[in-house]
């Protein structure tokens, strides 16, 4: 009887092809930092400019 294996996950499928970063948890991870950057200098301004 033949056994067949499941196919391994190749590292470059998983790769976001971002220079950068090897795996798409950092990339998430930067975009997410960049939105609570952005909603914290709109909130910051907002106070500013009153």
């Amino acid at each position: 009887m033949k056994t067949t294996r499941p196919p391994a996950h190749s590292t470059e499928e998983a790769a976001p092809g971002v220079p950068g970063f090897r795996t798409w948890r950092g990339v998430y991870l930067l975009v997410f930092l960049w939105f609570i950057g952005c909603v914290a200098l709109l909130a910051w301004l907002s106070h500013a400019f009153k």
